[in-house]
């Protein structure tokens, strides 16, 4: 069938919407027709060239909700109208990384940038005037309609609003995750979270909920600092050097219990920062991107081995979305987990680089596309 995405057909370049073709689903594929796409700062990384595609054209998003309009053959467990949310990282359930509670880790994440199907990577479900179109994280959420892996799915209940569902696919669980799983945050600590975006704003909600006593945001955006405190941050300041002084007030000097980097475009500079920020056998958890061929962290050696400070990356917050994303999708239900209020500005899919440009200007916590907008 026809359909309409917006594609990048180089990096550093801008998004662009476009006729596609798309393939029916497979075995194990299921075809979607898009409800909604949250517009993540990974796939301006792509556009910016921070993260080098493995094809060009391809097809951004990563992360969407929609109704299953096709089932391929032999794929059970699913059916037309089954409303679902994709998951940016598939998860195969067999590999050691699945089988170990790792879901995140799965070995399948390593198509995620070559577009391809991942059994066959000569095999593309997308195609532009004839050639090959990559997929972003193998479902392209850009597209009106595209065709998934079940790998990449998880069923939710009809009664969920598509369009903040669409969330829990990245920002809410790799923010949440980051907290709760990462920086392993316990009743009563101190948390600093540095960033207030899509990512940093679901800390905010994971520290909260995981019982920190402070929760301290940082961003330079005054509007990001007032939705902070509306989501549960006790104190919002602009720079990460006033955020570890209000750390070690409340630590007898000592620092905060952990901080999590989710800065937009992070560098090597951001993360010292915050390590400088947390105590004796704090956890400096570092969730955000930028650039990723740079290398060089500049930390006191003797500050990570006498102190015992951890450092620790984290990709989707170590969530496993075949459970998460329902767990997260509960809290909603019952009121705890705020979605609604994450959702800043709507976008038709022809707006996307308009999206993209309030999210640089600091208008957004997140901008959604809406395709029945």
């Amino acid at each position: 069938m026809q359909t309409r995405g917006a594609v990048l057909r180089e990096a550093p370049g801008k998004y662009e919407v476009v006729d596609l073709e798309l393939d029916d689903p497979r075995p194990g594929e299921i075809q979607v027709q898009m409800a909604a796409s949250g517009l993540c700062h990974s796939d301006d990384h792509l556009a910016t060239g921070d993260v080098p595609c493995g094809i060009y054209p391809m097809a951004g998003g990563h992360e969407g909700a929609g109704i299953v309009t096709k089932v391929g053959a032999n794929t059970p467990g699913y059916a037309e109208g089954d409303h679902v949310v994709f998951s940016f990282l598939p998860g195969c359930g067999r590999c050691r990384w699945c089988a170990s509670g790792h879901q995140n880790l799965c070995d399948l994440g390593q198509f995620l940038l070559a577009g391809c199907r991942p059994d066959d990577p000569s095999s593309f479900r997308l195609s532009f005037d004839g050639a090959p179109v990559g997929q972003m994280s193998g479902i392209s959420t850009f597209c009106e309609h595209t065709t998934v892996s079940v790998h990449s799915a998880v069923k939710i209940p009809d009664a969920i609003p598509l369009e903040v569902a669409c969330l829990t696919g990245c920002s809410v669980g790799t923010g949440w995750g980051s907290a709760v799983n990462s920086a392993e945050v316990k009743p009563g600590q101190t948390v600093i979270v540095m960033g207030i975006g899509g990512i940093g704003i679901n800390a905010v909600q994971g520290a909260v909920h995981a019982g920190a006593t402070h929760v301290i945001a940082v961003d330079p955006v005054e509007f990001k600092r007032t939705k902070a405190l509306e989501l549960g941050a006790t104190h919002a300041v602009a720079s990460i050097e006033e955020a570890g002084e209000i750390a070690r007030g409340f630590t007898n000097g000592q620092g905060a219990d952990s901080t999590i980097v989710t800065v937009g475009v992070t560098t090597g500079d951001h993360v010292a920062a915050a390590f400088a920020t947390v105590r004796k056998q704090g956890t400096c958890v570092v969730t955000g991107l930028g650039d990723i061929t740079k290398t060089g962290v500049n930390i006191p050696l003797g500050e990570l081995t006498l102190f015992q400070k951890r450092l620790q990356g984290s990709l989707f917050g170590e969530s496993a979305p075949s459970f998460d994303i329902l767990r997260q999708l509960e809290l909603y239900q019952e009121g705890v987990l705020k979605l609604d209020e994450l959702v800043t500005t709507q976008y038709t899919l022809d707006e996307v680089n308009q999206g993209y440009e309030d999210m640089h200007a600091g208008k957004n916590l997140r901008g959604v596309i809406r395709y029945d907008a």
